[in-house]
């Protein structure tokens, strides 16, 4: 490994992280090679674990990173468009530099990191170097924010991701349940059991016996024990029972109070 000279190793290894091997102290270093044109001290990293908490990821970048300069911010986050990426900002271009060609595919985390320049220095190296101008610099990111915030391709892909999936989820979701609305009892169809309402508690089996036999084809009368104002009727046929049903409905049973008779639920 020519032209770096890495940091000492690590005592205690970092869960997830094996150390990028040192180089003796006594090796002699081979001449730098030229920076880049796009150098700056901010590192975009792509392909990191999905499934690794982001602030146990940031805190195990900054330990991997720091031994090759002063790491003055990572910035990484677990939004839909984000994940599995993260800027970690150097305070030196060198010391960003040696740390993308020392680490470059290093697995982390079972994931080897691809890594490259950001495309402008983040707002931590601002303000660590260039102080004087952090806010402008603000004011022109933040410009550059809103104005490409629909023209950008990759926001434009993430908010149509974005859409496909609300779009999925309405299509998945269960439609409204509908009211069960209960019919009323003087539209039931025809049914051979009538059902009757608001008998006189005195009211007797045999009375309704009486009463129901005046018509043919009778065949029982059933009282409820535990609610003795309702009974039911049945006859042999569904004619049978519509034509005691048409004859009786509001019968004063008791000389005050009128039956209600309709069909029974089937």
């Amino acid at each position: 490994m020519a032209d770096v000279v890495a940091a000492p190793p690590v005592t205690e290894p970092m869960q997830g992280i094996d150390a990028p091997t040192s180089i003796p102290a006594d090796t002699p270093a081979a001449t730098a090679p030229a920076e880049p044109d796009n150098a700056c001290e901010t590192l975009y990293i792509q392909n990191l674990n999905e499934k690794i908490k982001t602030d146990v990821l940031k805190a195990s970048l900054k330990g991997l990173f720091k031994s090759y300069g002063e790491v003055l911010d990572v910035v990484a986050h677990g939004n839909l468009r984000m994940r599995g990426q993260a800027f970690v900002s150097f305070a030196s271009k060198d010391s960003a530099a040696r740390a993308l060609k020392d680490v470059q595919r290093f697995p982390l985390y079972s994931k080897p990191m691809q890594i490259s320049f950001a495309r402008t220095r983040s707002d931590a190296v601002v303000k660590k170097v260039d102080g004087d101008n952090y806010e402008s610099h603000k004011a022109r990111r933040d410009e550059h924010k809103k104005t490409t915030r629909y023209t950008n391709p990759l926001k434009q892909k993430f908010r149509a991701k974005r859409m496909a999936a609300e779009m999925d989820g309405a299509a998945a979701a269960p439609a409204p349940k509908r009211p069960n609305v209960q019919m009323p009892d003087e539209y039931l169809p025809p049914n051979k059991i009538l059902f009757l309402q608001n008998l006189p508690e005195s009211v007797t089996k045999d009375q309704l016996m009486a009463l129901f036999s005046q018509y043919p084809n009778l065949y029982e009368v059933r009282l409820i024990p535990t609610k003795k104002d309702i009974a039911f009727v049945e006859f042999i046929d569904e004619g049978s029972a519509g034509v005691a049903k048409d004859a009786l409905h509001n019968y004063k049973l008791d000389g005050e109070n009128k039956i209600k008779i309709t069909f029974a639920r089937k």
